[in-house]
């Protein structure tokens, strides 16, 4: 198969979706790697080290994909890149459908396929694809929201774990999932006061068993989002319903409990956020002020750390990629059930539940377009 790695073109995306081992891996199992010119530069991959093992270094983004039968990606095509898709191409990336209607129509019309990284989903219910990233942008999360509690960046001018004779910051976890014990992980190591909200009384009994004791656990119902709210310093989103628009759990008019200079990291983004007041920033200008609070809203936060985030990307991406290299996208999902749930759009139909359901779209059960 014809693989294409076209460069990342979303505002301060450095992450590459394929690196030279993989690219050297899938060469030696018989396909063809086209990777555009500079695409591995932001993560330290140079060309020259792409040309060693094989793969072919294209002029630009067009030969790219027009060359390819598979486009492997990190992030969603953004609208530049919507007339390059070809009818019947392949692309595996994160998608996040449910977020973007326009996104979401662009390509039903374009007649690709498209396999989502963060909808393939395990019998567990492990999400091996965006387990990565959200250990990545959970830790981040608690990162970012310590500078911007710097007074500085307009922040309250607490230091997340205090000091002796001084009381630490409080940091609010809304979700129990891997971007929230990453980011519990993160603060209760800087020695914040750490609270963890999840609806699922399984998860936080687990929880229990794996937090230090400066995390405390609680259920999560909206009397209780409140009442922590009220006394947080910083907040991390880190809500997910697979494939779905994220609930919105803290609302415009909850702002007003909050103190003047608090902090929101909304994770959650990605799938359309879990602040009412938030949206999609970038990391050239992350943060804005709603009602006296910094909102932080980078759609890509893992592409701020790209050396890391694309090795830990890869690592669980290239074992699906090849399986659709070598066994052609129908045959990888009739015989994988987890590819097959990533499948979202095929030849024009919604076959992803939550894209089809947050658009008002037809849906159709996936598995009819692999027999």
């Amino acid at each position: 198969m014809k693989i294409g790695v076209p460069k990342e073109i979303k505002t301060n995306e450095n992450r590459v979706a394929l690196v030279p081992a993989g690219a050297e891996s899938m060469v030696a199992a018989g396909h063809s790697v086209f990777i555009e010119k500079g695409a591995g530069d932001g993560s330290g991959f140079s060309d020259e080290l792409y040309t060693r093992v094989g793969a072919q270094i294209s002029p630009d983004a067009d030969a790219v994909w027009r060359d390819a039968e598979m486009i492997m990606k990190v992030k969603e095509p953004i609208a530049p890149e919507w007339p390059r898709i070809r009818k019947g191409q392949v692309l595996f990336t994160y998608f996040h459908f449910a977020a973007d209607e326009a996104l979401t129509r662009a390509h039903l019309k374009s007649g690709a396929t498209c396999i989502a990284y963060e909808t393939v989903e395990l019998p567990s219910r492990e999400l091996p694809l965006l387990t990565p990233m959200s250990e990545v942008a959970g830790r981040m999360a608690v990162q970012e929201g310590a500078k911007y509690l710097e007074k500085l960046y307009g922040g309250r001018g607490v230091l997340l774990g205090g000091v002796p004779g001084v009381a630490p910051a409080k940091v609010v976890v809304l979700g129990g999932g891997i971007v929230g014990i990453n980011a519990a992980k993160m603060a209760a190591g800087l020695g914040a006061a750490v609270v963890v909200l999840d609806i699922s009384l399984e998860r936080l009994r687990y929880l229990s068993d794996v937090m230090p004791a400066n995390v405390m656990l609680i259920h999560s119902n909206r009397h209780n989002i409140l009442e922590h709210l009220a006394t947080a310093d910083l907040v991390v989103g880190a809500v997910l319903v697979t494939g779905a628009k994220a609930p919105r759990l803290v609302r415009r008019e909850d702002l007003k409990l909050m103190r003047p200079g608090s902090v929101i990291v909304d994770v959650a983004i990605d799938q359309g956020g879990c602040v009412e007041t938030i949206h999609a920033t970038t990391h050239e200008n992350p943060t804005y002020v709603v009602d006296g609070v910094i909102h932080y809203g980078v759609a890509n936060m893992p592409g701020g750390v790209p050396r890391t985030s694309t090795l830990a990307l890869t690592n669980a991406t290239f074992p699906y990629a090849l399986q659709l290299a070598t066994k052609g996208w129908k045959k990888a999902l009739s015989t994988g059930p987890a590819l097959l749930k990533g499948l979202n759009i095929v030849d024009g139909h919604v076959t992803y539940p939550g894209v089809a359901e947050a658009f008002g779209l037809p849906y159709e059960e996936p598995g009819k377009f692999v027999v």
